[in-house]
């Protein structure tokens, strides 16, 4: 009775939280002008690092410290930049401080390519009467552990004499400042998110795949050469793949000729705006020779269930909970609806692997070390990447459906809600639609 009362709730809570299958078609979106992307980089920019006085008081230090060189910046330099910044220039040297005065530069910076800048920063640091001063050492957390091994060493070599027992290794410092949104970035990440599905609908569909010639191959360059068009990029390269019961997340794709009858799966994100997005999609590849209308209702029940694992997650999610405990109440939530599957969940933003709790990984799926233990910070951006096993009795084999969705977290509704929403149904390629002229899917031309 209690797996039945579950499995209704689970039909019922995407209805109150609003986690649909769009049912409009997406459209491409147009991002402002360069120009105007680096003016509103820069005002994001401006107020994360407002924030972090706030952050030094809360981990109980008066400074951060950074220091790096042309193309070896600490991790963190990449999301407090300018926007028309590119790299470090000389020696950069970065001091965060919790002294909130007006006439006093948050941050202290020096470039120097002469030993200047450190008599410098001692006097600053004596003139601040600074106790404690977190430098990025971390072993374990990346965004915790940007000080490259040199910068350490001049670090050694100029300062440690006089500061060597207040220089404090703080990860979570830079995982909260890392991770954080702060308004205004929800509104272009929607769009992000409408160009993802623009994408999406147009590359699986009979326009762009023709059966017994396109290859997955093709498809995936397709996504590229799109992407290139629509003046966004990409932190990793799409992955398409025709799915057999082997198929395992983060294969590369496969190089088969797209045929009636299979099943697409795609892994991809775009980056623009200073944003990362990250999805999974599938799609099936109508029998239109058969006079096949729509997929098999096994491949449609194992999105469904892919779906309810999507559900039980985001009903797990809360500010605080570690990713390990996330993970442990959900996998407990799947056993008792028999659902069988894996979750591997990720903070996204700054960078498609962003600063923050994981929630499982695909070799670690029932505990993740440290990462795992981090807690939940609300104001994230999460993708919420899972798969179900599912046995479709038209192929007599069980499979897995592999899915990825983007979330943002609600202030209003108190929880991470989908920001585009969710794939429902399978993209279907439909030869019935039309034929195109060419033989390969067309190369995006740029105007």
């Amino acid at each position: 009775m209690l797996a039945k009362i579950i499995a209704v709730l689970g039909c019922i809570l995407p209805l109150i939280v609003g986690q649909l299958h769009p049912t409009e078609p997406a459209t491409y979106r147009s991002l402002p002008s360069l120009r105007e992307q680096a003016k509103i980089l820069d005002e994001w920019k401006d107020v994360r690092i407002g924030n972090i006085p706030t952050l030094l008081d809360k981990y109980g230090v008066d400074g951060w410290l950074m220091s790096q060189r042309e193309h070896a910046e600490d991790v963190i330099w990449w999301s407090i930049k300018n926007a028309t910044d590119f790299d470090a220039h000389r020696r950069t040297i970065i001091l965060f401080h919790n002294k909130r005065s007006e006439k006093l530069p948050n941050p202290i910076k020096w470039v120097d390519n002469t030993g200047s800048a450190w008599p410098e920063l001692i006097n600053t640091l004596e003139t601040l009467q600074m106790q404690r001063i977190a430098i990025n050492v971390d072993s374990d957390i990346n965004f915790a552990s940007g000080l490259h091994v040199g910068e350490l060493n001049a670090l050694q070599e100029n300062i440690f004499e006089s500061w060597d027992g207040q220089l404090v290794n703080v990860p979570m410092l830079g995982v909260e400042y890392v991770a954080t949104r702060v308004d205004g970035m929800l509104e272009y990440y929607r769009d992000l998110q409408e160009i993802v599905w623009a994408m999406l609908e147009e590359g699986f569909s009979h326009n762009i795949v023709e059966p017994g010639v396109t290859m997955t191959v093709d498809l995936q360059w397709w996504f590229r050469e799109k992407m290139q068009a629509l003046n966004v990029t990409t932190w990793n390269q799409p992955r398409i793949s025709v799915i057999v019961p082997e198929s395992f997340p983060g294969w590369e794709g496969t190089d088969d000729v797209i045929q009636e009858g299979d099943l697409l799966h795609i892994d991809f994100g775009i980056t623009a705006m200073g944003l990362n997005t990250d999805t999974q999609h599938m799609a099936y590849v109508l029998r239109t020779s058969e006079g096949e209308k729509d997929a098999p209702g096994g491949l449609r029940e194992g999105v469904k269930k892919a779906n309810r694992m999507q559900d039980i997650v985001l009903d797990y999610m809360r500010p605080g909970l570690t990713g390990n405990e996330v993970l442990t109440k959900s996998l407990e939530r799947m056993k008792a609806e028999n659902i069988s599957g894996q979750i591997f969940c990720h903070p996204i933003g700054d960078w498609g692997h962003d600063a923050g709790a994981v929630i499982g990984f695909t070799n670690l799926p029932e505990h993740v070390p440290i990462l795992g233990d981090l807690p939940m910070i609300p104001n994230t951006f999460y993708s919420i990447e899972l798969y179900a096993y599912h046995f479709v009795p038209e192929r007599n084999e069980t499979l897995r459906f592999r899915l990825e969705e983007n979330a943002h977290w609600s202030e209003e509704a108190r929880r991470w809600r989908f920001v585009r929403g969710r794939q429902e149904k399978l993209h279907i390629i439909d030869q019935t639609k039309g034929h195109r002229d060419t033989a390969r899917p067309p190369l995006i031309q740029i105007q």
